[in-house]
């Protein structure tokens, strides 16, 4: 099994901003871990989720064709939904924004059924220092790409992090495609 793949030119720069802007334009909240608790030292950043943004509908339809495509060349998982609406994070320097090592695929409702998560990189790579997305799918660790657009999908069971901002904003977009457990 492939540890991850990046699908470049996911959204345009244009509909990068495109969904920054509609993102700003509603209220984000504290971002939680699984379970609705919030910690700090884990996580900090504010996110919205995409189900309450009407007019941003059309994310999900250009997401679920790119995970179909990830899923049959590098995965094939049993997938079967996405019950969770999309997240879009805003990490940001003033709050050293970071999310430690995790792994997305938990006990939680939804969390239990993860399977593939997805993360488009939203900002342009020059807005920001640090925030790089690291993947630990063994004993090494890799950096995701950093190119605006860029989607990277894997495993989630993989650990992973977003590594403190050190200045700038840095803006992502991440949903999980689920289906039955593993066997």
């Amino acid at each position: 099994m492939i540890p991850h793949i990046s699908l470049p030119n996911a959204l345009s720069p244009d509909e990068c901003d495109r969904l920054i802007t509609l993102v700003e334009g509603h209220r984000l909240k504290d971002a939680g871990l699984v379970g609705g608790t919030t910690a700090h030292t884990i996580r900090r950043a504010e996110i919205a989720w995409l189900d309450d943004i009407a007019e941003a509908a059309w994310v999900m339809d250009r997401m679920i064709s790119l995970t179909a495509q990830a899923n049959r060349e590098a995965f094939q998982f049993d997938l079967s939904d996405f019950g969770e609406s999309p997240q879009v994070a805003r990490y940001t320097a003033e709050r050293m924004g970071h999310f430690d090592w995790h792994a997305d695929i938990g006990a939680g409702q939804w969390a239990a059924k993860r399977k593939l998560t997805i993360v488009v990189q939203l900002s342009d790579p020059a807005a920001y220092d640090g925030g790089t997305l690291e993947l630990r799918p063994d004993s090494n660790i890799t950096q995701a790409s950093r190119a605006r657009g860029t989607a990277t999908i894997f495993p989630s069971f993989t650990l992973h992090r977003v590594t403190p901002i050190t200045a700038g904003t840095r803006w992502s977009l991440t949903l999980w495609s689920h289906g039955p457990a593993f066997r």
